[in-house]
């Protein structure tokens, strides 16, 4: 196994990751500055108000993009099983 092969599988895994979790993030990202702009208008100055609708926005994302998610990982290591052969070598 080369440098090479193990910086192309570095990039594809690193790759793999940011596009998983960027539906998520977003989402996130979303819930979060809609619910600051709310408190900054109301003068809300509550800590905890942002981390249930967080965290109900990011399950909702997950049971619509799991099934995505899940399959590109599966795509990933479905690639690595089957050239371990070569990577071995």
């Amino acid at each position: 196994m080369t440098t090479g092969v193990v910086i192309d599988i570095a990039r594809e895994a690193l790759w793999l990751i940011i596009k998983c979790s960027a539906p998520l993030l977003l989402v996130s990202l979303a819930v979060g500055l809609t619910i600051s702009i709310f408190q900054t208008v109301t003068s809300i100055q509550e800590q905890t108000l942002t981390f249930v609708p967080k965290i109900l926005s990011i399950f909702i994302t997950l049971i619509i993009c799991g099934g995505w998610i899940m399959e590109n990982i599966v795509t990933f290591m479905h690639h690595l099983f089957e050239n371990f052969s070569t990577y071995v070598r």
